[in-house]
C-alpha cells in the first residue's frame, strides 16, 4: 500500500475490502470546496471497507494511505461470502465496527472542543500505535489537514511539545521520545477510545491488537 494510494473513493462501488497488516489509512470527509479533514485512522487492528460489512458498498469518506505499508486485499463478492460462511468472522468485525464508531466520533467531539497541543498528542498516540518504532513521517501541512486547523497552528503545539521533550521533529518525521508524557499532556478522548478498543477486542489494558 504505498503512500497517497486511495484505498476508498467517495461514492462509488467498493470493489473489495482491504486489512491493513504494517502502515496506516487515513479516513477523510472531503467538502465540496476541496477541503476536508482526517475523521478516523485504520492501522493493523481495522480495515478499510465497513460498508461491506453492514450491507452496503459505498461511503461518503475516502480512505486514503497516511503510511505506506501492507495488506490483505479481498474481494467484496468474496467478502461477502465469508462473512456469511464464518460467524465468528462476523461478530468479530462488529467489535471493530464499533471500535471505529467510537474513534470517528470521538474524533468530532475532540476538533470542537479540545486546544491544539492536546489533539496533536492524541493523535500522535494513536498513530503510534499503529506503527512499528517511534518515528513517524509527518509533515506539519499532513498534520493541518488530519487535525482539520491553520499550519501555523500545528507549528506552534508541536513547538510547545518538543520544548516540553516530549517529541522531536524535523526533515518531515515526527519522533516520540515521551510517550508517558505524552499521554499526560492529550486530552481524554485518547484514553476513551483505547479503553473501549481493549474491551470489544478482549485485551489486557495497553496490549497492541494482533495483526491480520
Amino acid at each position: 500500500m504505498p503512500f497517497r494510494e486511495v484505498l476508498q473513493t467517495p461514492e462509488q462501488p467498493m470493489v473489495a475490502a482491504w486489512f491493513v497488516e504494517t502502515g496506516m489509512v487515513s479516513m477523510l470527509a472531503t467538502l465540496d470546496d476541496g477541503d476536508g479533514a482526517e475523521v478516523g485512522l485504520v492501522g493493523h487492528e481495522g480495515f478499510v471497507g465497513l460498508p461491506l460489512l453492514l450491507d452496503d458498498d459505498r461511503d461518503d469518506l475516502e480512505g486514503v494511505v497516511q503510511m505506506a505499508g501492507t495488506g490483505y486485499r479481498i474481494s467484496a463478492e468474496a467478502f461477502r461470502a465469508a462473512l456469511e460462511r464464518l460467524p465468528d468472522l462476523r461478530r468479530l468485525l462488529n467489535r471493530y465496527a464499533l471500535v471505529h464508531h467510537g474513534q470517528v466520533a470521538r474524533t468530532g467531539a475532540c476538533n470542537g472542543r479540545h486546544q491544539i497541543d492536546q489533539r496533536l498528542a492524541r493523535w500522535l498516540l494513536m498513530a503510534h500505535d499503529r506503527v512499528e518504532g517511534d518515528t513517524l513521517p509527518f509533515t506539519h501541512e499532513m498534520l493541518s489537514m488530519m487535525l482539520a486547523v491553520r499550519r501555523a497552528g500545528v507549528t506552534v503545539a508541536a513547538g510547545a511539545l518538543q520544548k516540553a521533550g516530549l517529541i522531536r521533529y524535523g526533515g518531515g518525521r515526527i519522533t516520540i521520545t515521551d510517550r508517558p508524557g505524552l499521554e499526560a499532556v492529550a486530552c481524554e478522548c485518547y484514553g476513551i477510545v483505547r479503553r473501549a478498543r481493549d474491551r470489544l477486542f478482549g485485551l489486557p489494558p495497553g496490549e497492541i491488537p494482533y495483526r491480520w
